[in-house]
Parts: C-alpha cells; sequence; structure tokens
C-alpha cells in the first residue's frame, strides 16, 4: 500500500517539478535572447533622465530595491519562526509579504527595462556579464516562486531557497551596477575597466 502511495505522490510531483524548472528557465532565456538580439540604445531615458543621470537614479533606485528586498527577507523570516528571541508573526505578516513581493517585482521592471533596452546582454567585462546573467536568472526566478507558492506539490524547502536566491540575485545586481555607479565605478573585487 505505502508503494502504491509513493507512487501517486511521484505522478502528482513529476508535472509540478517540470513546471518549475521548465518556466522560470524559459523566462530567463527569453530576457537573455531578447537582450542579445536587441540593439541597444544609449539614448534611452529613465523617467526623462538620460545619461549619466539615468544611471545615478538607475543606482538610487536599485539600492531602495535591495532594502525592500531585505525587508521582504525580514518578513520571511519573521513568518517562518526563524527569527530567535521573537514572538509568532501576526497574520498580516503573510499578506504584507505577498504585497511587498509584488511591489518589488513591479519596482524592479523600470529598471531591467532600462538596462535591456538601452545596453542589451553585454560581455564587455566579467562584472557586465554577471550583471546580464544575473538579470536572466533574477526574472526565472521570479517565475519560480509564484509557481512554488502556488504548488502543493513541490517540497516545502523549494519556496526559501527560491527566496533566498531572488535577495541574493537582487544584492548581485545591485553590486555590480548600482553600487558600481555610486562608488565611482569602482567594487571590490572587480578591475574599474
Amino acid at each position: 500500500m505505502s508503494t502504491q502511495r509513493g507512487e501517486d505522490v511521484g505522478r502528482r510531483l513529476v508535472p509540478a517539478a517540470v513546471l518549475a524548472v521548465l518556466v522560470p528557465v524559459a523566462v530567463g532565456v527569453g530576457v537573455y535572447f531578447f537582450g542579445t538580439r536587441h540593439t541597444p540604445n544609449y539614448g534611452n531615458g529613465l523617467f526623462g533622465a538620460h545619461g549619466t543621470v539615468a544611471v545615478d537614479l538607475k543606482a538610487q533606485l536599485s539600492s531602495a530595491l535591495l532594502g525592500l528586498a531585505f525587508v521582504q527577507l525580514g518578513l520571511a523570516l519573521w513568518m517562518y519562526g526563524r527569527v530567535p528571541g521573537v514572538r509568532s508573526a501576526p497574520r498580516s505578516v503573510p499578506l504584507g509579504h505577498r504585497v511587498l513581493g509584488f511591489l518589488i517585482f513591479l519596482f524592479s521592471l523600470p529598471i531591467a527595462y532600462h538596462c535591456l533596452t538601452t545596453y542589451g546582454i553585454e560581455m564587455s567585462s566579467p562584472r557586465v556579464a554577471i550583471h546580464s546573467f544575473t538579470g536572466c536568472a533574477l526574472y526565472g526566478a521570479f517565475a519560480a516562486k509564484i509557481i512554488i507558492v502556488r504548488s502543493r506539490r513541490l517540497p516545502g524547502w523549494l519556496l526559501p531557497v527560491v527566496g533566498g536566491l531572488l535577495v541574493l540575485g537582487v544584492a548581485l545586481l545591485w553590486y555590480t551596477a548600482a553600487l558600481w555607479a555610486l562608488n565611482g565605478d569602482s567594487v571590490p573585487g572587480f578591475s574599474s575597466v
């Protein structure tokens, strides 16, 4: 009887797992192909700002996005009882976590759109290549998180892993571009070329 039950679970898990892998990969690859096939327009603006002013604005917006991602991480840790010495999260925290996640996604779109249409996917240096690939992967991870949140068939550990990868992705994007711009085109680990 336990063999039958295990087979049933396996049959239900496979489509969910395939979906949780294929859709995010398709999103990331789609962003990559758009970025490599699109002709960059270095004159694009961001909320009316152009050139270095647009880069500075994007760096400031990215810094705010990073702060929101850390708030999101804190809410997740609180929700799952992983903050030592802090009482259980009230019922409003999961709703706040979902709403903030949606707002973070929306907040990221103008930044990503500007990067993608202005520069595309570039491989001119290790820093830029890491930034480009991380940007593609970030939107794949967003798709994965939505699928995992909605699925009751996937292992429970997968959700915090993908959530952590999202925060890591935002931090890496910030480090390779926003901090770079805010720090006079320099960050530890990457040459200023």
